[in-house]
């Protein structure tokens, strides 16, 4: 790499040709006059070439000066717009929450008006995730699974409570209401492959004391975000936590069936990143998303 000059020349130099005088160079970076000449002396003798042509008065840049003038035009631009935005990053607050995509799509985004009216002050970033990933980096997470899983200052989110969900034109095309139903006759829709994490039909009807369909129709999905959107669409009954959904079953778009009630220890929990502490806006995001997911039974 060829070695460079020294950037206290170089400054001098790019301030003396922009102004066109010693004098509001001089200005510009709070330093005498003489101290300008020579710094721009020191670089001319460092290059081995004249950047003023001091024949005139005032002095005239050189076809050297205007080469380096150009490079530097371009090298401090781009270095004033880093700056800039490095700046304004610094001064806009931002808090990241990590969240599944069905607590995002269905429970964080229809309240998000209500945060960001909270928090006017705060840009907030959401990044969602699907069950089984491995939790995304947020100054606040939301994960889903079993209690203690993410440090013990996490708080529980809705309810425990697991319940069977369907369309009305879907249990209208079937012939049943959401009293009257045959699961038999039913499509499941599953999240197979996040099993693990997530409360699967098997579990729920031996919660309720019942036996699964042998040989039932079955749709699997990899994100809940597609299967609350294929159950919405009338495809299938799907599993729903308590106060994930409620926007749907409020306006009648989702039915619940009039089934068991069932509890399962998995459910949603919310805590800062690696329980550590945090800037006073992101606890106060979480307290206000805590205070707000509370179920009410």
């Amino acid at each position: 790499m060829e070695r460079l000059p020294s950037f206290s020349g170089l400054t001098a130099f790019y301030a003396a040709a922009r102004h066109g005088t010693l004098t509001a160079a001089a200005e510009e970076l709070n330093v005498s006059q003489p101290a300008i000449s020579r710094r721009i002396a020191t670089l001319e003798a460092d290059l081995g070439s004249n950047l003023f042509d001091r024949t005139h008065k005032p002095a005239r840049i050189t076809h050297a000066g205007k080469e380096l003038l150009q490079a530097l035009h371009s090298g401090f631009g781009q270095i004033e717009d880093a700056v800039s935005q490095i700046r304004k990053a610094a001064e806009t607050r931002v808090v990241t929450v990590t969240a599944p995509s069905g607590f995002v799509g269905f429970w964080l985004i229809p309240h998000l008006g209500e945060l960001e009216q909270a928090f006017p002050e705060v840009t907030i970033r959401i990044i969602s995730q699907e069950y089984g990933e491995a939790v995304r980096p947020g100054d606040l997470t939301i994960r889903f699974g079993l209690p203690g899983g993410g440090g013990e200052a996490e708080a529980r989110l809705l309810s425990n409570e697991v319940y069977a969900a369907a369309s009305p034109l879907y249990l209208a095309r079937l012939g049943m209401t959401a009293q009257g139903y045959d699961f038999s006759r039913m499509t499941f829709l599953t999240m197979e492959t996040a099993r693990s994490q997530w409360h699967d039909w098997p579990s729920w009807f031996k919660s309720a004391g019942q036996v699964m369909p042998r040989g039932a129709r079955v749709l699997d999905f990899n994100s809940y975000a597609m299967l609350v959107n294929a159950g919405l669409a009338g495809q299938g009954v799907f599993l729903a936590w308590g106060g994930i959904l409620d926007s749907f079953t409020e306006t009648g778009a989702l039915l619940r069936l009039q089934a068991p009630t069932t509890t399962s220890a998995r459910g949603y929990f919310a805590g800062l990143r690696d329980g550590a502490a945090a800037r006073q806006d992101v606890r106060q995001i979480l307290d206000w998303i805590v205070e707000k997911a509370q179920f009410n039974d």
